[in-house]
C-alpha cells in the first residue's frame, strides 16, 4: 500500500505530466491570442492605408513578393507570361 504523502509512483508522475500538459496548452492558447491580436493590428494597418487611398490588394501582392527571392519572382513572372501568351492575352 502506498503512503498518500509519498510523492513517488504513478499518481505523482501523472500529476506532473498533467501539469506539464496544462502548461503547454496554456502557452499555445496565449500564442493563439497574440496571433489574433497581430492579425487585428494588420487589418487596422490595411484599413488605414485604404482610407488614405492606397490599393490594399496591390499592397498585399507587394508584401508577398518581398518574402520571395529574386529568382522565385523571375520564375513566376516567366511562367505567367508564357501562360498569358498561350491564351493570347499579351
Amino acid at each position: 500500500m502506498m503512503d498518500d504523502e509519498n510523492d513517488t509512483g504513478p499518481a505523482s508522475s501523472y500529476r506532473v505530466t498533467a501539469d506539464e500538459l496544462r502548461q503547454f496548452i496554456e502557452r499555445y492558447e496565449r500564442l493563439e491570442l497574440e496571433k489574433k491580436d497581430i492579425a487585428d493590428q494588420q487589418k487596422e494597418v490595411m484599413a488605414e492605408a485604404k482610407g488614405r487611398g492606397y490599393d490594399t490588394k496591390a499592397m498585399r501582392k507587394i508584401i508577398a513578393l518581398r518574402k520571395k527571392s529574386t529568382d522565385e519572382i523571375a520564375e513566376e513572372e516567366a511562367v505567367l507570361e508564357m501562360y498569358k501568351e498561350a491564351l493570347g492575352m499579351s
